[in-house]
């Protein structure tokens, strides 16, 4: 197979808030030449597909998820790479319960927002996604479609903060725990784009106890990052002993922005960073 020269470690279908399809990233990686890996929200539902398809195009792909979890108030995401087909029912089991919280919070969410003048049907946002497991996004592409906001990321600076009061947080997994629960199906543990959610302090305080727990890497490239992010987390991955991970966080025309396969403008991802994370993951697996 020919060798890929970037990669994208985190993108996102319609099984969870994205627009395309599992097979469609992986018609899209495969123009680009990406080594890809799906990330759905929460869900490994979009996987079976996602993985025959690259299998029938020759692409190189990872099978993943983003667990939403919570560690001090806020809500931190964790990326599992290698998730292998015989824990998919696993993984289902530990998103089940919060899936439930979620769904139960996004209908209040509408209701409040419904309640204030602001003429959304939840059926409406069901209907955004693969399965019916919808998050925030999935309401904010209504209220762009509605002409209440002009995109899903004012949606969210906005009507969707939490702190305006429409959205308020379901329960989530407990961080550490998340690490752990991936460690166990010999998954490898990623702290997705830490800077959206930690300040340097923060990160470090938690990083002795997220990698005495399992905690593999975490993601240097992204495209939300600066170059003094990217130098920033390159750095402190370095000081800690992490893998460096990476990815463009694509959501198709959810995020229009956005692009498969790049990270901080036109800033690609080698190849290379995957390379080392599938060596960790061949590593564990010899061990077991």
């Amino acid at each position: 197979m020919k060798k890929r020269a970037s990669c994208d470690l985190h993108t996102h279908s319609i099984y969870s808030d994205g627009s395309y399809s599992p097979a469609e990233i992986i018609s899209e990686a495969k123009k680009l030449g990406l080594t890809v890996a799906l990330t759905d929200h929460n869900t490994v539902l979009g996987l079976p597909e996602f993985m025959r398809e690259a299998e029938k195009q020759g692409v190189t792909a990872v099978p993943g998820i983003e667990l939403s979890t919570e560690y001090n108030g806020k809500e931190l995401h964790l990326i599992g790479l290698f998730i292998e087909p015989e824990h998919y029912e696993t993984v289902k089991k530990l998103t089940e319960t919060f899936l439930v919280f979620k769904e139960k919070s996004n209908i209040e969410m509408v209701e409040r927002l419904n309640r204030d003048g602001y003429d959304i049907d939840y059926s409406e946002v069901k209907k955004m996604t693969a399965n019916g497991n919808t998050n925030r996004a999935h309401v904010a592409s209504v209220l762009v479609k509605k002409g209440y906001v002009k995109t899903v990321k004012e949606a969210f600076d906005t009507l969707l903060n939490e702190k305006i009061g429409y959205y308020i947080p379901p329960k989530r997994v407990n961080f550490f725990e998340g690490i752990k629960f991936f460690k166990n199906i010999n998954a490898l543990s990623i702290l997705a784009h830490p800077f959206l959610e930690l300040n340097e302090q923060e990160l470090r305080e938690m990083l002795p106890k997220a990698i005495d727990m399992g905690l593999i890497g975490i993601e240097t490239r992204h495209s939300s990052f600066s170059e003094a992010d990217f130098v920033l987390s390159h750095r402190i991955a370095e000081e800690y002993g992490l893998l460096e991970s990476g990815g463009s966080d694509f959501h198709g025309s959810v995020k229009p922005t956005v692009l498969l396969g790049v990270s901080g403008g036109e800033f690609s991802i080698p190849v290379e960073i995957y390379d080392k994370l599938l060596d960790k993951y061949n590593e564990i697996k010899l061990k077991i």
